[in-house]
Formats: structure tokens, sequence, C-alpha cells
């Protein structure tokens, strides 16, 4: 009997382990020059030991990882990896310390009122409030459209690059179900009644309003012009 649990245990380990030494090798040819031997760190990339799997899932996964330059900004792209080997990356990177899980958001669970609440008190400020983008100091804000649940819920964890770290004492992981059901919805949000411009923020809504004012104003003064002269 005892033969027969420790044959099953193995069984269930072999291909968390098998993924782990694939990992390390891909590790060693993408990583080791930035992020050190077993994730020590260096000059050029910070230490991976402890940071668990839910850094390196979402650095490689939004394909944020491998940068060709340490000091350019992560920048969405189609990952170089396979789903394979991003797995087995992912797999070594846990492996060298304890560090968080990789999150399971059930957006289904959330509030999309209360998501959109915690999203304009949080997020907004830099993501405008439909998760469109922008511009801070020193960085670019990038849009959510492309971005998965998993992801969203991850970013908030992490706070990758200069986007602020969220733990679970402010943002609760009931919480964060609405706040990625928001950002779901916020994708195709319902644009009944108004003219949604792309949905890209007050820039061309303001451009617009005064297109549309100043146009309304020439022709007011064109009008004024005419009765006088007659």
């Amino acid at each position: 009997m005892r033969r027969l649990l420790v044959v099953a245990a193995v069984a269930l380990l072999a291909p968390g382990a098998a993924a782990a030494k694939s990992g390390k090798s891909l590790y060693a040819e993408n990583c080791l020059s930035c992020h050190g031997v077993g994730g020590s760190g260096t000059s050029k990339g910070p230490r991976l030991r402890g940071v668990g799997a839910l850094g390196a899932d979402f650095y490689l996964r939004a394909g944020y990882m491998p940068l060709q330059s340490p000091h350019d900004q992560p920048t969405r792209r189609r990952s170089p990896f396979t789903r394979r080997q991003i797995e087995a990356l992912v797999a070594y990177v846990a492996s060298l310390g304890k560090g968080p899980l990789v999150p399971d958001p059930h957006q289904r669970r959330g509030s999309v009122p209360v998501g959109h609440r915690l999203f304009t008190e949080h997020c907004a400020g830099c993501h405008q409030v439909v998760g469109e983008g922008g511009y801070v100091t020193g960085a670019r804000v990038p849009p959510l459209d492309q971005a998965t649940a998993r992801q969203i819920a991850e970013a908030v964890r992490i706070g990758p690059y200069v986007m602020p770290r969220f733990p679970k004492t402010q943002i609760s992981d009931q919480q964060l179900d609405s706040l990625v059901a928001y950002v779901e919805w916020a994708k195709h949000p319902d644009d009944r009644g108004g003219w949604a411009i792309g949905h890209i923020g007050p820039v061309p809504e303001g451009l617009v309003a005064w297109l549309l004012a100043g146009t309304a104003l020439v022709a007011v003064c064109v009008v004024i012009g005419k009765r006088n002269e007659a």
C-alpha cells in the first residue's frame, strides 16, 4: 500500500518536475544574462527568488519579457515562447523559492457597479475610466482591451513597472472579481444615447465639443453681422 502511495505521488510530481527542468534550459538561454544564475538577480534585472509563479506568468504571457534592453518599458506584444514553454519557465521560476501563486479570478461573482467604483478610485487616473490607457510622467499607460481576466488580476497584485501594487488588504479577492468584471465590461461598453468617439478620453471629446461650439459661434456671428448690415 505504501509503495502504491509513493508511486502515485511520484506520478503527480513528475510533470511539474519535468516542466521545471525544461524551464531551466529555457531560462539559461533567455533570462540568465539579466536575472542571474538561479534568479539571483544582476544589475540588469531583478532577483526572481521568491517571486513565485505570479510575476513570471504575467510578464511572460503578456509578452513583457524578455526585453531587448533593461532600460526599455515593458510593452505588450506577442510572446516569443509557446504556451508550453511559458508554463515551463513559470514552473522553473516558481521552483526558485516560495512565492505567490497565479490568481484565478471569477468575474461572474463580481459586481460591475462595484468594480466601476474601485476602478475609478484606484485605476482611472492613469488608465482612464474605460481602460483606454494614456501617459504619465516617465511612462506610457497601456490600454486594457487585450488584457485577460487573469492578467488584470495579476497586474493588480504585482504592480508591473510604475503601477502601484494592491495587496489583499487594499483590494480583497472578492473586490478583485468585481474589478475584473468591470474591466471586461469596459471592453465593450453600452454607448446607448451617446457618441463614444473611440472611447479614447476627454481630449477628443473636448476637441469635438470645441469644434461644434466654434462652428455654432461663427454661424451666430455671421447672422448677427448680416442683420447689422441690413
